[in-house]
C-alpha cells in the first residue's frame, strides 16, 4: 500500500512541475510582449498649432463624454 502510495506523488509531484513550467512560459511569453519595441515615439507637440476650440466645442466634448453623468 505503501509502494502505491508514493507513486502516486511522485505522479502529482511530476504534474506540479510541469504546471510551473508552463506557468514560468506563459509569464515569460507576457513579459516578452509588454517589453518596449524599438519604435521611435512620435511627438504630438504642436499638432493643433493654430486651430481655435470655442467654448461651443468644449460643451459639445462635455456633453458627449458626460452624456450619462451629471456633472
Amino acid at each position: 500500500m505503501k509502494h502505491a502510495n508514493t507513486k502516486s506523488n511522485v505522479e502529482i509531484l511530476h504534474k506540479i512541475e510541469t504546471i510551473e513550467n508552463e506557468v514560468m512560459n506563459l509569464k515569460l511569453s507576457v513579459l516578452k510582449g509588454l517589453a518596449p519595441s524599438e519604435k521611435k515615439v512620435i511627438s504630438l507637440k504642436g499638432i493643433l498649432k493654430g486651430v481655435e476650440i470655442s467654448e461651443q466645442d468644449i460643451a459639445s466634448a462635455q456633453e458627449s463624454l458626460y452624456d450619462k453623468v451629471e456633472l
